[in-house]
């Protein structure tokens, strides 16, 4: 059986994760201190500092949070019963979707970079997302939607075109208009690989 401690301590640095995505995203890094975090969460500093070493430990664990969240939230699509074209289309629609989320412009796109330098933020982007599409290219391959490419050099130059297209979403005054833009640039992107006649690209999408 589990501890009431143990539940304790897990359910203090939820509250605490919790309220540095609130404020990290509402403020930004700079602009939040570990006392609001600390009061948001209804804890003390000591118990703060119990479980992380300073503001970037805290940063780093909310920016965990919001990538598992659009992860698990791709990850279900990318298996769900769909043919693998349907889940690759509704995987990059879902993806363009988590770019106008607020929690994720803020913390994972503008601040992330900054905060824990560019080479540690790719690589943590890296093992979120790019899994999921290396693995979506090669179901559409298996399958015989898409030519027979180089999966790895492919995955890699669609990452990088969707990591773009994030900063261009986040960084936009009318992101959901630059959104939708994405979305058809790279579903025509996408057709420009199927394996379907001509006359039948209109339908892709």
């Amino acid at each position: 059986m589990r501890s009431r401690r143990l539940d304790y301590s897990e359910s203090t640095r939820s509250a605490l994760v919790e309220s540095a995505v609130e404020l990290f995203t509402k403020r930004g890094y700079a602009g939040t201190s570990l006392d609001e975090i600390a009061k948001r969460a209804r804890v003390t500093k000591g118990a703060l500092y119990h479980h992380f070493s300073g503001k970037q430990a805290l940063f780093e664990a909310a920016f965990d949070t919001v990538e598992s969240q659009v992860f698990d939230r791709l990850e279900k699509i990318m298996n769900g019963p769909d043919s693998p074209w349907e889940r690759a289309l509704a995987g990059l629609r879902g993806f363009l979707q988590s770019c106008l989320d607020p929690a994720y412009q803020r913390i994972a796109i503008h601040e992330a970079p900054v905060v824990m330098g560019w080479e540690r933020w790719r690589e943590a982007e890296e093992r979120c997302s790019f899994g999921l599409v290396r693995t979506g290219i090669q179901s559409l391959i298996e399958v015989g939607e898409v030519d027979d490419v180089p999966v790895d050099v492919t995955a890699r130059l669609l990452f990088g075109a969707l990591s773009s297209a994030a900063i261009e979403i986040a960084s936009s005054p009318e992101p959901k208009k630059v959104s939708a833009q994405v979305e058809e640039v790279l579903v025509r992107l996408l057709v420009g690989f199927r394996r379907v006649p001509p006359a039948e690209h209109g339908k892709a999408s």
